[in-house]
C-alpha cells in the first residue's frame, strides 16, 4: 500500500505568508509601487562596507567556517554595551544571542515554551510572522483586543493554565503605536506575577515620532529572568538582507535553545556578523539623522488621510502612529461587494488588498494579515519606509485613487 506524499496537516493551521502573495502580484504588474513590506529605502552605515571587506581581504579570517552557536565575541560585546549601556537593561538572569534576523529568535523561543496545546497571547492587532511561528512550534495563538495600546486587564482576562507567554510589540507593527511605559510595565509585572514569558520585540525601538518615548521592560529590576527582548538591525541599519538580529532571553532558557538553534541555524552567518558588528557600533547619530527622514513621510500619510476625509470618504486611520513608520487605514463600507464589479467580488481587506495591487498599481497588507477585523470595514497597512519623494506621491495618487473607484466617488 503505497503512502501519500503531502505536507503535515497542522501546516493547514498555519496562514499563508502575505509578503510572498504580494510579490506574486507585483510580478504580474511591474510598475507596482509598495506602500506594503516594512523595509527603509537607506543603505547600512559605510563602516559596515568598510568591515565587510576588511574581513573578506584578511588571510584566515575564519569566515568560511563554522562559528559558536550564540554569536561572535566581538559581536556579543557590541550588544552588551547596547543592551546594557545604550538601553539600560538590567541584564542579570539573562542570556545574549545572536539569530538569523530577530524572526529566527521568536521563533527559536516558542518552540522551546511550546508543548502542543500551549498558548501564546497576542495582542492585536499582531504581526503575522508571530501568529505563524507559534503554530509551527504546535502553539496556539492568542489573539486578544486588547486596544491600540494593550489593556493589562483585557490580556490578564486571556490568561489559562495553558499560556506560557505575552508578547508585546513596540514601537508596533503594524499600527504605529508605542506603547507608554506605565503600560509595559504593568504586562511585565503581570508575565512575572504568573510566571509566564513576557516576550518583548523592539525591532522599531529607534523609530519614534511623537510624545510618547521607546521604553524596554528589560529595564524593569530583575526582568530578565522572565522577560526576551528581541532586536533587528534589518530596519534601524537598513540590513534586511543581512538577516541579523538579537536577543536578551532567560538563562533559564538557554540549555534547550541550544537544542534548537543547532538544528535550524548552527550558528549566524558569519560575514554578516562583521556587518553587524560595525552597524553598533556606529555613532548614534547616524541613525537619528535617518529616521528624522520618515517624519516628512509620515506627514504625508496624515495628509493623504484627511484629504480623503475631505472628499467624503469614508476613511480613518485606526490610530494615529507615534513610531515604526506604518498606518492602519480604514476603510468603512467595503465588507460587502465591489460596486464596480455588479456585486461579485466582496471587498474585504483582502480583497480590496487584492485590486489595488492588480487595478492601481499599489501595494499595500490587508488588515486581516494581522488578525485586525474591522465591522463593516476593510483595514490596510500603509508602510512609508520605502518611498519618497515622488514615487510616495504618486503611490498615495494611486491608492486615492483606488478607494475613490471602490466607493463609488
Amino acid at each position: 500500500m503505497g503512502c501519500s506524499l503531502g505536507p503535515a496537516a497542522r501546516l493547514e493551521a498555519v496562514r499563508d505568508p502575505v509578503i510572498p502573495q504580494l510579490g506574486d502580484w507585483l510580478r504580474r504588474r511591474p510598475d507596482t509601487l509598495s506602500l506594503a513590506q516594512g523595509m527603509v529605502d537607506w543603505a547600512p552605515p559605510a563602516a559596515v562596507r568598510r568591515a565587510v571587506l576588511e574581513a573578506l581581504e584578511t588571510p584566515g579570517a575564519g569566515l568560511d567556517r563554522y562559528g559558536g552557536t550564540w554569536g561572535d565575541p566581538e559581536l556579543l560585546e557590541a550588544v552588551t554595551r547596547q543592551l546594557r549601556d545604550n538601553d539600560g537593561l538590567d541584564l542579570d538572569g539573562s542570556h545574549l544571542l545572536v539569530t538569523t534576523g530577530s524572526n529566527m529568535a521568536f521563533a527559536a523561543l516558542v518552540q522551546v515554551i511550546c508543548d502542543p496545546g500551549s498558548e501564546v497571547i497576542l495582542p492585536l492587532p499582531a504581526y503575522f510572522n508571530h501568529e505563524m511561528a507559534v503554530r509551527l512550534a504546535g502553539g496556539v495563538p492568542v489573539g486578544v483586543e486588547a486596544g491600540p495600546v494593550p489593556d493589562p486587564e483585557a490580556l490578564a482576562a486571556a490568561i489559562t493554565p495553558r499560556s506560557r507567554a505575552i508578547v508585546t510589540i513596540s514601537p508596533n507593527n503594524p499600527s504605529g503605536v508605542v506603547i507608554p511605559e506605565a503600560v509595559l510595565r504593568a504586562i511585565n509585572t503581570l508575565c512575572a506575577a504568573r510566571g509566564l514569558l513576557h516576550i518583548s520585540d523592539e525591532a522599531y525601538g529607534s523609530f519614534t515620532h511623537g510624545t510618547v518615548p521607546h521604553f524596554s521592560p528589560g529595564r524593569v529590576s530583575g526582568a530578565g529572568a522572565h522577560t526576551a527582548t528581541l532586536h533587528s538591525l534589518s530596519k534601524t541599519y537598513g540590513l534586511a538582507g543581512w538577516r541579523m538580529g538579537y536577543a536578551a532571553v532567560p538563562q533559564v532558557l538557554r540549555p534547550a535553545l541550544v537544542k534548537v538553534l543547532d538544528t535550524v541555524q548552527i550558528c549566524p552567518t558569519l560575514i554578516s556578523q562583521r556587518a553587524a558588528a560595525a552597524a553598533l557600533t556606529t555613532d548614534p547619530s547616524w541613525v537619528r539623522e535617518r529616521v528624522a527622514t520618515l517624519l516628512p513621510r509620515r506627514a504625508q500619510l496624515l495628509a493623504a488621510v484627511e484629504g480623503w476625509r475631505q472628499e467624503g470618504l469614508p476613511v480613518r486611520l485606526w490610530v494615529e502612529p507615534e513610531g515604526a513608520f506604518y498606518g492602519l487605514l480604514v476603510v468603512d463600507g467595503l465588507a460587502a461587494e465591489d460596486r464596480t464589479s455588479g456585486g461579485r467580488r466582496r471587498l474585504d481587506s483582502d480583497g480590496l488588498m487584492e485590486a489595488l495591487a492588480l487595478e492601481e498599481g499599489v501595494a499595500t497588507v490587508s488588515g486581516l494579515a494581522f488578525g485586525l477585523a474591522v465591522p463593516g470595514a476593510a483595514v490596510l497597512r500603509l508602510s512609508y519606509g520605502m518611498l519618497s519623494g515622488p514615487p510616495l506621491v504618486e503611490a498615495l495618487e494611486r491608492l486615492g485613487a483606488g478607494l475613490r473607484r471602490v466607493c463609488g466617488r
